[in-house]
Order: C-alpha cells, then sequence, then structure tokens
C-alpha cells in the first residue's frame, strides 16, 4: 500500500491546491479526494492506461468539483506503480477518505 510518508505528501499536496478556491467542508473534502482516489483505482482495475487516465475519469463525469480533477494525475503515478492484485480487494478511496478525515 501507499506508506505513510507518501500518503501525507499527496495530501498535503491536494490540500494545498483545494483550499483557495470555494470554501468546502474538511468531510466534504475528504469525500471528494476519496471519491477521487476511488475512481483512479477503478480506472487501474480496468486496466486504462495511466496516460489516458484524466480523459478516461472526466468521461464518467464525476460528481466532485472540477478542481479536484487536478488531483488525478497527481495521485494516479502512486496508485499505478501498485500491483492490481495488491488493490482488487481494498477500498483505496475509503481508507484516503478515512486517513483524511483523522487529520
Amino acid at each position: 500500500m501507499l506508506s505513510l510518508f507518501r500518503l501525507t505528501t499527496i495530501a498535503a499536496v491536494l490540500a494545498a491546491g483545494t483550499a483557495h478556491a470555494e470554501t468546502i467542508s474538511k468531510d466534504d473534502d475528504c469525500v471528494y479526494q476519496g471519491q477521487v482516489v476511488a475512481a483512479i483505482q477503478a480506472a487501474r482495475l480496468e486496466r486504462v492506461k495511466e496516460s489516458q487516465l484524466a480523459e478516461h475519469i472526466a468521461a464518467s463525469n464525476p460528481e466532485w468539483p472540477e478542481r479536484y480533477n487536478k488531483a488525478i494525475t497527481v495521485l494516479g503515478g502512486p496508485i499505478y506503480d501498485l500491483k492490481r492484485r495488491d488493490i482488487k480487494s481494498v477500498d483505496l478511496g475509503t481508507q484516503w477518505k478515512d486517513a483524511c478525515q483523522s487529520k
């Protein structure tokens, strides 16, 4: 899985990138981040190429605010580095949301 250091670093990058535009509660922010991670995981399991990841997810018309699309490329690399067999039986989106909310 993602190391705690990588998770913390990525979460900090996302928080910095999402804090400026509109005011979103921490809980909503964590939910949106979890949805992005879950979408990336689903694309990885569907064997979508990493180079087509952002377009693939955008085509699904995600429900999160558009600014969260920037996180797709940031999070895509670390998730695509994981072996598919290792992410089949875990819910990365829920894990991400829970880790985000625990801060």
